[in-house]
């Protein structure tokens, strides 16, 4: 019998999020993929990168001055995890610029797109790039003088910098900070053939720099990037307000102990000594970069206007064909509607929330909300629900990482306009996805909801995949209301119907459908547990799946990002598989399928398996009930499982390798889902028509 405690069954969860790192490079690389897409993943690992800095190093270099030395579940200490996570992304990072230097240059160039130095542009270009210089940079650059009066400078998190070594006795330096304010890609003009050209913002200040220092000879210039520790620390015990602590702790973030250094490769030795004393940080944090700091500028790139040929086909979001000319309170009634984003449009969910606001019908709406877009119009129908006279509660999370400004801003117009906001409970923070709204009608009161894998975000609704359901069951509606009784009042109540909560019994309800699965597999009986999530991290579920396995459980996997169990360990794992779609949509919807005997149970959760999402979090999965929507549910599951163009299969060592598909047809599981919304949407009258599907091919080795 193996020992589940055993280390070397586990993977350590920083090592796997950069393993998902590197399947997102992974389609940068991919040359089936247009080149301005690839552009937009390799923007997107840096993004990745800059927050995984921020986060979880930050939190593991805290540990170590803490002088902490418990081991995680794969046997790792943090200072152990600090070591191998600096190894692994210094490949990383020189994998980044080999992508850019020897792959996607070179293809933009071949479509005449093309990155200038100032060496390189002829007089008419020099001339406009120094009026400019002197009309539109010059005035809101500052140089900052570094001596015995004027100590470094206090450099804002990921800002961009330049050190500029200056002339004289002793050494001499200043910084400045190259302006977000301007647009760091500027386009050139009198380019000949149609081709576009390009110079970054940083290489214009460079060329002028002597502007800046009259009367100064500058040796020399580099450009020069840190990453701070932004992790909030907010005591919710001690805090009299927490809107008004998390407002301070915003202010706080962006100048956080420095946890990563980027400089240009070929930066002089003086310049490199003086930045590494200067900022007191340790050499594995430093990162020589053998090309443009901060990769993140390529969204810039991959938004450049004019270029739609270098993209991906549009696919917009189909309309949900059963709302379509019909009152949605009406089609709730009659029946439970699945809708599966960004596949079909999200429009149906805020068009939920801007009927209950108008319907003079509705007397309450109570939401909850992690993230919103800068724009909501969800917020705006409950403001203007609100406004006409409507209960509104609104449980707004204002803990959302990196969202908390938005939320605050959010929340106080929310209360300008007569809506209960609650922030949620102490400790915890409130992830759920529920909409729920009380109607008056003739025979009653009746409560319609929405209930969600996903944020409430229109405009992430159209990148990440998700999955929501419509319900006016009495048994859901009786359930979402007791949970927002627990959220907004003092209620304790977890006797629940049809769905499970965090941080009380969302837990208990996976390890008993688990360990159901595994006496059923001893018995003879069918067992199998499909399941889809973001992450899988935690040990308790963990153990569950291996024991489950070792008793003759089949298990299927589908886990985007973090994966820190170990498939195919002989007499452990054998009967797990793990696979990782990473595709034109973000993966974000979570399914959890049980067997049960051949009486499958089928749930749809806003919870990845992690400790957060199951102990410290108020999350809801909810079972799916209704036969058409289970079949519906089960047929997402099983083809995003079956893909072998998008997908990469988990091995016992914690690498990926792309599924082979030698002999098998190309199943793009993204592709076909679109294809089935299109479908799905048609009306029985009109005439079916050819959809296009791009069939990709496998990824060309670099």
């Amino acid at each position: 019998m193996a020992d589940l405690m055993d280390s070397s069954l586990y993977i350590n969860r920083e090592l796997s999020w950069l393993e998902f790192n590197e399947r997102v490079l992974e389609e940068a690389f991919d040359k089936t993929n247009p080149i301005l897409e690839r552009f937009n993943f390799l923007a997107i690992t840096a993004s990745n990168m800059d927050e995984f800095f921020m986060v979880r190093v930050a939190g593991l270099m805290e540990q170590v001055y803490a002088g902490r030395t418990r081991k995680d579940i794969a046997g790792l200490t943090p200072m152990e995890q600090l070591k191998r996570i600096s190894e692994r992304v210094h490949e990383m990072v020189a994998r980044q610029y080999n992508c850019l230097s020897r792959s996607l240059i070179p293809q933009l160039k071949a479509d005449k797109i093309v990155f200038k130095s100032y060496s390189e542009l002829n007089n008419e270009q020099k001339d406009f790039v120094k009026q400019y210089f002197n009309t539109t940079i010059f005035p809101v650059l500052t140089p900052m003088a570094i001596d015995s009066s004027r100590p470094f400078p206090l450099v804002a998190n990921k800002s961009l910098n330049l050190i500029v070594e200056l002339a004289g006795a002793e050494e001499k330096y200043a910084v400045v900070q190259v302006p977000s304010v301007v647009n760091r890609l500027v386009e050139l003009n009198n380019t000949e053939d149609g081709q576009r050209e390009f110079i970054f913002l940083e290489d214009i200040i460079k060329h002028f720099i002597d502007k800046l220092f009259e009367g100064c000879k500058v040796v020399s210039v580099y450009a020069f990037r840190i990453t701070r520790n932004s992790d909030l620390e907010i005591d919710e015990d001690e805090s009299h307000d927490l809107l008004v602590e998390i407002e301070e702790s915003i202010k706080r973030r962006k100048w956080g102990d420095p946890v990563r250094l980027e400089v240009e490769k070929d930066i002089s030795e003086s310049a490199f000594d003086f930045l590494e004393r200067q900022l007191e940080i340790n050499p594995e944090d430093i990162y020589k970069i053998n090309g443009t700091i901060d990769l993140t500028v390529y969204y810039a790139v991959a938004g450049i206007k004019g270029c739609d040929e270098l993209r991906n086909q549009p696919m917009p979001p189909v309309p949900v064909k059963a709302f379509r000319d019909r009152d949605m309170f009406e089609v709730i009634k009659e029946k439970d509607v699945l809708v599966h984003h960004p596949y079909e449009s999200f429009d149906c969910v805020v068009n939920f929330v801007k009927l209950a606001a108008a319907d003079p019908d509705v007397l309450a709406i109570k939401q909850t909300l992690y993230r919103v877009s800068g724009n909501s119009p969800i917020i705006a129908a409950l403001i203007q629900a609100a406004e006409n006279g409507k209960q509104v509660t609104v449980l707004l999370e204002l803990k959302a990482r990196f969202d908390e400004e938005n939320n605050i801003n959010w929340a106080r117009k929310l209360e300008n306009a007569g809506c209960h906001v609650v922030y949620g409970l102490v400790g915890l923070k409130t992830h759920c996805k529920l909409c729920m709204v009380v109607r008056k009608e003739e025979d009653g009161i009746h409560r319609y909801l929405h209930l969600g894998t996903g944020n409430y975000n229109d405009k992430t609704a159209k990148l990440y995949t998700d999955i929501g359901m419509f319900t006016a069951k009495e048994s859901y509606g009786a359930d979402v209301s007791k949970l927002f009784n627990v959220l907004t009042g003092y209620s304790k109540s977890t006797n629940y119907m049809k769905i499970a909560a965090a941080p009380t019994g969302l837990r208990e309800m996976f390890i008993n459908n688990i360990n159901n699965e595994m006496k059923n597999a001893r018995e003879g009986k069918p067992a199998v547990i499909k399941a889809k999530m973001n992450s899988l991290v935690d040990d308790g579920i963990i153990r569950a799946l291996y024991e489950a396995a070792m008793a003759g459980v089949k298990i299927d996997l589908v886990v985007r990002g973090i994966c820190c169990l170990r498939p195919g360990v002989e007499e452990v794992s054998e009967n797990i598989r793990v696979t990782s779609i990473v595709g034109r949509f973000l993966e974000h919807s979570r399914i959890y399928y049980f067997e049960n005997g051949g009486k499958p149970k089928v749930y749809l959760s806003s919870a990845d398996w992690m400790q957060r999402n199951l102990d410290r979090r108020v999350e809801v999965a909810f079972i799916v009930e209704d036969e058409d929507i289970k079949k519906e549910v089960c047929e997402i599951m099983d083809l995003t499982l079956a893909d072998n163009v998008k997908a990469r299969l988990m091995q016992s060592d914690g690498t990926y390798k792309r599924v082979d598909r030698r002999g098998k047809e190309p199943i793009h599981s993204q592709m076909l889902f679109y294809d089935r919304a299109i479908e799905k949407n048609r009306s029985e009258k009109k005439e079916k028509t050819d959809i296009f599907i791009p069939m990709i091919s496998p990824t060309d080795e670099e």
